[in-house]
């Protein structure tokens, strides 16, 4: 219902969120408090046009990298 209010950015940055929080085996409200905390939600976003291209585990590598937990 409220996805197609959703802007696509938003939309994959959601998906990414979801899916790399599973990867993780966390949820992912934990994941998202910890991007922010270490301030790295916008700048993940910032990138979600280049991971929207790439395979998942490429931007899960990526991210891993920033948040050190490769």
């Amino acid at each position: 219902m409220y996805a197609n209010k959703l802007s696509p950015e938003t939309a994959f940055f959601l998906y990414l969120l979801e899916h790399y929080a599973r990867h993780q085996g966390r949820t992912a409200a934990v994941v998202l408090a910890e991007w922010d905390a270490a301030g790295l939600t916008q700048r993940i976003r910032a990138n979600c046009e280049i991971y929207h291209q790439e395979a998942l585990t490429n931007a899960f590598d990526d991210i891993g990298q920033m948040t050190g937990a490769e």
